[in-house]
């Protein structure tokens, strides 16, 4: 079977070349977004929202390169998820059915996943209002120590003991930190 120039260019030009063309966009978009999201988080790491001896530049830097993190994340995985969407269409599969059943999975999931979900959205506001850091001393539950690492789901704490307690975020009701300077 002899197959010529045109014959390959009549097949290259119909879902294969489009595949690559989403392929291509999906990555351009990923890395743009990436540069874009890390020079933004640079660019808050950087300010001075809190002029004078109280401003905590470590503490400022660590919440921009975690809030970076999860919006790069948030963001592949936005792209990726239309990409290949988009690379199934071009095989010709009918994303009606997939789309229905994803939403049912959906539900199953989020039903669940409610603590990983309740962790997540409690780690995000953690961060957000900066309740405490890595290096503060805090006094959560029935743990007293200092916060070891923060996480978006899970939050380190080493004990006055030694003990290092894994906390989930979503668990954590109240919290005393000790570290906090006192605002003016």
């Amino acid at each position: 079977m002899k197959l010529n120039i045109h014959q390959f260019y009549t097949w290259f030009s119909g879902a294969p070349l489009h595949i690559v063309a989403i392929l291509a966009v999906a990555l351009g978009l990923q890395i743009l977004g990436g540069r874009a999201i890390s020079s933004a988080m640079g660019r808050i790491a950087n300010a001075d929202f809190v002029p004078g001896p109280q401003r905590t530049a470590t503490r400022q830097r660590e919440r921009a390169q975690t809030t970076g993190t999860i919006l790069k994340s948030a963001l592949n995985g936005l792209i990726w998820l239309i990409a290949l969407s988009m690379m199934l269409s071009e095989f010709g599969l009918n994303l009606g059915p997939v789309v229905a059943s994803a939403g049912v999975l959906g539900v199953a999931l989020g039903l669940g996943a409610q603590t990983i979900v309740r962790d997540l959205l409690a780690g995000i506001f953690m961060l957000i209002e900066d309740q405490y850091g890595v290096g503060d001393s805090v006094d959560v539950l029935e743990v007293k120590g200092v916060v070891e690492s923060v996480g978006l789901r899970i939050t380190t704490i080493r004990g006055e003991d030694g003990t290092l307690w894994y906390l989930r975020n979503g668990e954590i009701l109240k919290i005393g930190n000790k570290s906090q300077p006192k605002r003016a």
